[in-house]
């Protein structure tokens, strides 16, 4: 009976997000004049050096990177913190409160069906197409695994990383301000924008033990290692599964001990 309950969920989650298809095409054009931009960039970067790998990486394992984590982020990305902030701001927090499912897993499994299709429409096709054009520079075996179950932790990360600044509204009421705040944030340093192997060695040892990096440098670290050491995957997946279950406490007690705070405006 639950299970049903989460694939009714799911599913309106996939017709909702096939309803906005124009949001959909705009976001596959702001991702290719991102990438068009990132390419002649890093095209700069590298051929301002006298050396064909930096920290580790060509020119093509970073464009390869970077690609990857754009799409990643697109199939990824929630709009969780604007949705808690105007159900806040309009009183609908009262009536999703009064639902028979508590808040928290009722928003999330509202989100799976996005996670479907952006996964299907979004990542999937530009992994498909970045394998083809390096002609199988990405490695395909038993990394793909590793990937498949680091993603999964990773969008358990990013949804209570989400839902925590979500709550931070009950305070604020301001939506804005703090979540473009995070995004920068989690987008410098997870690795999305800039690989860590470009950090200074302090600094990368220092993010390497953040939840942030668990959400995008770790899923492609496995990804792009064609046969990585069970050392590497364990530490790699059991950091992630750290970070996935205290912020899944983290967000939950926060959120029900910041329930008090919850106004209605117009009383």
């Amino acid at each position: 009976m639950k299970l049903k309950k989460y694939v009714t969920l799911t599913r309106a989650g996939i017709i909702e997000s096939l309803q906005f298809r124009m949001s959909f095409l705009i976001m596959v054009i702001g991702n290719l004049l991102y990438l068009t931009v990132t390419y002649f960039l890093w095209k700069a970067i590298y051929a301002s050096v006298d050396t064909d790998v930096v920290n580790g990486m060509t020119f093509t394992d970073t464009l390869i990177y970077l690609v990857l984590a754009t799409a990643l982020n697109g199939f990824l990305e929630m709009y969780l913190v604007w949705d808690i902030g105007r159900s806040i701001q309009s009183g609908k927090i009262v009536l999703d409160l009064l639902k028979p499912m508590p808040y928290r897993r009722y928003l999330f499994w509202s989100y799976s069906g996005s996670f479907a299709t952006q996964f299907l429409f979004t990542f999937l096709p530009t992994f498909i197409i970045v394998s083809v054009v390096t002609h199988g520079a990405i490695p395909l075996g038993i990394n793909l695994l590793w990937f498949v179950l680091s993603v999964v932790l990773a969008i358990v990360i990013n949804y209570s990383i989400d839902f925590i600044i979500g709550t931070v509204c009950l305070y604020t009421e301001s939506i804005w301000g703090i979540n473009i705040m995070k995004q920068v944030v989690i987008l410098l340093l997870s690795g999305a924008t800039i690989p860590l192997a470009f950090f200074p060695d302090g600094l990368r040892t220092v993010v390497s033990y953040l939840p942030f990096q668990a959400i995008y440098n770790a899923p492609l670290s496995l990804l792009l290692h064609a046969d990585p050491d069970m050392q590497t995957v364990c530490t790699t997946l059991g950091l992630q599964a750290f970070w996935a279950f205290a912020l899944t406490l983290i967000s939950t007690a926060f959120w029900n001990r910041s329930l008090r705070q919850i106004t209605v405006n117009g009383g």
